[in-house]
């Protein structure tokens, strides 16, 4: 049964299991509320949109409104969230441009106050967006990255497995996994504490660092780094994983930081 605070309007073909929303919330048609999902004070979920169970959508929220975009004209589009997601105070994520387009976000997400995700972007799992963290339309962000306060994704960008973004930096290009970028779209260096922290195993891990030297540390160019680090042998999965990753590029990978001596 869901609990509904008199002050909230709330339409009534709206789908709504076990949830709880709050004074002056607004809930408008075509939205599904999975079990156990509470909406807080002044949120707004907008039509085209589906959250899953066990999300907290906090104050002035504002999910599946209209996308930030000159082009848009109305479309029938969508917001797919699925389990688990915390949206704080002013989060912002808007649905797909075109007909029947998605903006997509996994499970298990924390998006801090302030931060924006644009129009179809694909979020994966266990990605923290934080505060004032602007990310631009037609993103993907894999799975475990972390994009730290007030950074800024470009459009089209796609930022790789556990990767990290530092405070206030960039990223115009595409971070391949594990990586860490600060400044103006650099990597300057692996996740080490992600990877630290991460349960990828210690084989992994030495072969991810073998892989980040060839590629960024070496005089060869992308190319030639491809084919020396599939040649370190018995590639484990995170390591084909940047392989393939890289390969898929469209836009380019970041480049590394220059050091001056």
């Amino acid at each position: 049964m869901a609990k509904v605070h008199p002050t909230a309007i709330v339409s009534k073909k709206a789908q709504l299991d076990d949830v709880e929303i709050g004074p002056y919330a607004i809930v408008d048609e075509d939205v599904k509320l999975g079990n156990g999902t509470k909406v807080m004070a002044y949120a707004y979920i907008a039509s085209g949109t589906t959250i899953g169970r066990d999300c907290e959508v906090h104050m002035g929220a504002v999910l599946g409104h209209i996308p930030q975009h000159l082009e848009f004209k109305g479309a029938k589009s969508y917001l797919k969230i699925g389990d688990r997601n915390i949206f704080r105070e002013y989060s912002t994520v808007h649905r797909g441009l075109k007909e029947n387009s998605y903006t997509i976000i996994g499970d298990d997400n924390f998006f801090m106050g302030f931060s924006h995700v644009a129009h179809d972007c694909q979020i994966g799992n266990k990605v923290v967006i934080c505060n004032g963290a602007l990310v631009a339309g037609h993103v993907i962000i894999e799975d475990k990255a972390f994009v730290s306060g007030n950074a800024g994704i470009h459009q089209f960008v796609k930022i790789g497995t556990l990767v990290m973004i530092g405070g206030l930096a960039r990223a115009i290009k595409d971070v391949p996994p594990y990586m860490l970028v600060d400044g103006d779209s650099e990597v300057c260096s692996l996740n080490l504490v992600g990877l630290k922290r991460s349960d990828i195993n210690e084989k992994a891990k030495a072969q991810i660092k073998d892989a980040y030297k060839l590629l960024y540390r070496s005089n060869l160019n992308v190319s030639q780094a491809l084919d020396a680090i599939k040649k370190i042998g018995d590639l484990t999965q995170e390591v084909r994983h940047i392989i393939e990753f890289i390969k898929s590029s469209e836009r380019g990978i970041c480049k590394h930081r220059k050091t001056t001596l």
